[in-house]
Order: C-alpha cells, then sequence, then structure tokens
C-alpha cells in the first residue's frame, strides 16, 4: 500500500494562563491511499486536536511543539499558511463537527459548494455550478438543482451533514478527515450518512479518518482503529483486533460500555469510573492508571511502550509485558 499520511511523534500544546496544557503527547500512526482508519476516545483525549494539527487550523494559543506531518511527501509543519491554504479543502477536506454552525447561514448551498471549485480549481462559474449539483445528488439530497438555491436554515440536520460532505469532498482530495461526523443527529440519519461515507470511499477512492467517542460508528467503515487515552494512543490495530481481541483495560473499558445488539441476554452496561487524567500536569506513568482495576505499582511511575501484540496490532499497557502476570479480559467477543 502507498502511504499517504505519516505522523511521527506528534506534540500539541495549549499555552493558558495557567499554564500548558498537553493537549498531544507523542502521538505516532500512519494512514495508506484508499485506507479508512478510526480515532477513538472520549472527550479530551486529542483525537480532535490531533486532526486540528494535521490542518493547521489550532487556535491562537495552540502549537505544535514537536514532531512531523507527512503528507503526500511534505511536511505540514514547516509549510507557510500560503501553502496550507492550498491543501486545505483541496487535498484535505474536512467535516466539522456541528453540521448546524459550519455553514454560513447569509449564503445559499450553491455559494458555498461552488467556493473551493473556484478558489482551487479557478473553475467557470457555470462549471462549477454543474459540479456543486453534481456533488449533492452524489450525497443523496433530492431535487439538487432546487436545493443549491436554498440557505442552511432550510435544510434538516442530517441533509446539513449531507451538504457538508459534498463541500469536503467536492475537490476529490486524497484525504476526508471526519469530526465526529454524526454527532447531533438521531439513529437513522447516523446509519445512512455512514452508510454515504462507505459508498463515497469506494466511488473516489479518498482516505478516511474518522473521529469519533463511540467504538459502534467505527466498527462499519474502518480498517483499522487507534484507541486514545489522555493525548497519546493506547492501543492500535485491525478493527477485528480491537473488538475481538482487546489489549488494553480502557478499550475493555469502552468495550463493556457499549450495547452489544446481539447478545440475547440484556447486560449492565458497566461505565468507566473516575476521572480523565489533567493535562496541565500529566502523570509520569501511564494515565489510565488511576482508572484500571488492574493498575499496579510499575503504573503509576513509568509510562508503558506500545508493546506488540499481534501483526499490526499493539497496546501501551504493562500486562501486555512477558513478566506481567495473566489477565483475561473481562469482555466477550464483540459482534461487530
Amino acid at each position: 500500500m502507498e502511504r499517504l499520511l505519516e505522523i511521527k511523534n506528534l506534540k500539541t500544546s495549549f499555552f493558558t494562563h495557567v499554564g500548558e496544557v498537553k493537549a498531544v503527547r507523542g502521538v505516532s500512526f500512519h494512514l495508506d491511499k484508499g485506507e479508512a482508519l478510526g480515532i477513538v476516545g472520549e472527550s479530551g483525549s486529542g483525537k480532535s486536536i490531533t486532526m486540528m494539527s494535521v490542518m493547521r487550523l489550532l487556535a491562537d494559543n495552540g502549537k505544535i511543539v514537536d514532531g512531523e506531518i507527512w503528507f503526500n511527501g511534505r511536511d505540514l509543519v514547516k509549510l507557510s499558511e500560503n501553502e496550507m491554504q492550498k491543501i486545505r479543502g483541496n487535498e484535505i477536506g474536512m467535516i466539522f463537527q456541528d453540521p448546524m454552525t459550519s455553514l454560513n447561514p447569509v449564503l445559499t448551498i450553491g455559494d458555498q459548494l461552488t467556493e473551493p471549485l473556484l478558489k482551487h480549481k479557478k473553475m467557470p462559474k457555470d462549471k462549477a455550478i454543474e459540479r456543486a449539483i453534481e456533488m449533492l445528488r452524489l450525497v443523496g439530497i433530492p431535487s439538487p438543482e432546487k436545493r443549491i438555491k436554498q440557505y442552511p436554515h432550510e435544510f434538516s440536520g442530517g441533509m446539513r451533514q449531507r451538504v457538508m460532505i459534498a463541500m469536503a469532498l467536492i475537490n476529490e482530495p486524497k484525504l476526508l478527515i471526519a469530526d465526529e461526523p454524526t454527532t447531533a443527529l438521531d439513529v437513522t440519519i447516523q446509519a445512512q450518512i455512514l452508510e454515504l461515507m462507505k459508498e463515497l470511499k469506494q466511488k473516489i477512492n479518498t482516505s478516511i479518518i474518522l473521529i469519533t467517542h463511540d467504538l459502534g460508528v467505527v466498527a462499519d467503515v474502518c480498517n483499522r482503529i487507534n484507541v486514545m487515552y489522555g493525548g497519546l494512543i493506547v492501543e492500535t490495530g485491525r478493527t477485528t483486533d480491537i473488538f475481538y481481541n482487546p489489549k488494553h483495560p480502557y478499550t475493555w473499558g469502552r468495550l463493556r460500555s457499549v450495547p452489544n445488539p446481539k447478545t440475547l441476554v440484556k447486560e449492565r452496561l458497566k461505565p468507566i469510573d473516575g476521572q480523565p487524567p489533567d493535562l496541565l500536569k500529566p502523570p509520569a506513568g501511564c494515565p489510565f492508571a488511576p482508572r484500571c482495576d488492574y493498575a499496579m505499582r510499575v503504573c503509576m511511575t513509568h509510562m508503558p511502550p506500545l508493546f506488540e501484540v499481534g501483526e499490526q496490532h499493539k497496546a501501551a499497557c504493562w500486562l501486555n509485558h512477558p513478566d506481567a502476570p495473566k489477565v483475561e479480559a473481562p469482555v466477550g467477543r464483540r459482534h461487530v
């Protein structure tokens, strides 16, 4: 497989009046062309900040402190803002979390869809409108010739999210980043949006990074999953590895808090007790140790490396050390 994106030891911090918040603390992973990767974790785990670092869209007090972001042979960290503007919306498309606020309420859908074509492709206006109508049709919006003249408030939440997907894909980017694309949508619309992303991936062959707090969302769309916690990747592997053979207690906890639709006996869901780590003062050891039922003394003082636990499967947990006590994962096989 040809590599499209490679992130090496990324560290991103926010400098506040109370100190440096180390939001991303040394993240490394890759994405191949045509692949779909899921990044899963609870709020504050660093998943969205990792992708905002890739897009170079951090808040004014945010800074990439260290690391490299190689995209299509170039290190994005070293590019100027002008060079990044040529990549955003052109080579990398992004669907933001909230379709209700991501569209400009005073511009028609057509104006917003054609802007990337006029800016990056220098396409004539009539050709840009044709392409915009074609994209609306592709994402399943009925009567696109009529809808293109309407404003965002005339669309439902699900339709707005389809417009956002059309906008992100209109220039046929090499990479699509979807940040919680099903947030605030009901379950039926969520399923439609995820099915749409799978179809578009096959039609356009765009690589996808899907960011979510919900493991169920990535099960059907992604080839591989990175599980993030406390600004770090704590487990990474193929989707089947993460669901059927998880090796990190945090992943176990996330799986136990997700209902299994295939089980005949209703199981009580078990939440993960405790609070996420304070990234103003990150812990010396494993960030999950204070909430972990299996924590040992070493977990409190030393951050575990990413142990190889299978082919393309790694987990940052001391339980995977050869000398560690053997612990049976408290989650059964997940039917996904």
